[in-house]
This record gives structure tokens, C-alpha cells and sequence, in this order.
């Protein structure tokens, strides 16, 4: 079963995503800070396939959270999907830098996630 990690502070968005892609085989786990993820990313051992989160969350932003999923040196590294509202060029220049799989800009539709 693929284990996908969603985080987002803003409880619709989180579960509009969790809503499009739960299906049998799927498991999401969703969380609305960096802390949470962080946590959720060590229990698991760094297990998940996918981690889709917004790059502005409480306690750890969402370009750290990637920093930590990219740069480990055990296993293959999460795919990982930034959703956001953020238009700074710089950022989404960064983020990418840092091993982002996509970039989608919020409002998004879910299909783009399943497509």
C-alpha cells in the first residue's frame, strides 16, 4: 500500500487532498505543521512514497521539510508535490533546487493530483 504524508495547515485544503486521493491504495496521513511532519516522517521511518505539503506551515516550512526528505542518504527519497498559494519566483526556484517533484499553485483542482 502507498503511504502518502499531506501537509497542510488549512483543514478544507487538507481534506479536499485527502479526499482525492484516498482510495484502497492509498493510505494518507495528514498533519497542519512542520512539528507533526517531522514526527510523522521519523515514526515511519522516512516510509512514505509521496509528500505533498505547502510551503507556508507552522514550526517548519514546507521547503525543510523537503530539504530533510531529499537529502537522506538510506533509501529512494519521497516524491514530493509543494501545493501553495506562493508566487515568489525565488521560492519556486528554490524549492525545485531542493529536489521538488511538482509545483502546483493554489486554487488547484484535485484532478491534478490524481491525473
Amino acid at each position: 500500500m502507498n503511504r502518502i504524508l499531506v501537509i497542510e495547515d488549512d483543514e478544507l485544503i487538507q481534506r479536499i487532498i485527502e479526499k482525492a486521493l484516498s482510495r484502497d491504495e492509498f493510505r494518507v496521513d495528514a498533519v497542519s505543521n512542520g512539528k507533526d511532519a517531522i514526527r510523522k516522517l521519523e515514526e515511519s521511518g522516512y516510509g512514505y512514497q509521496m509528500i505533498i505539503t505547502d510551503i507556508m506551515i507552522p514550526y517548519a516550512n514546507g521547503l525543510e521539510i523537503v530539504s530533510k526528505v531529499k537529502h537522506r542518504t538510506e533509501g529512494a527519497p519521497a516524491r514530493v508535490i509543494i501545493i501553495s498559494n506562493a508566487s515568489n519566483e525565488e521560492m519556486v526556484t528554490d524549492a525545485f533546487k531542493l529536489g521538488v517533484d511538482d509545483f502546483l499553485k493554489k486554487p488547484f483542482s484535485p484532478a491534478e493530483l490524481v491525473g
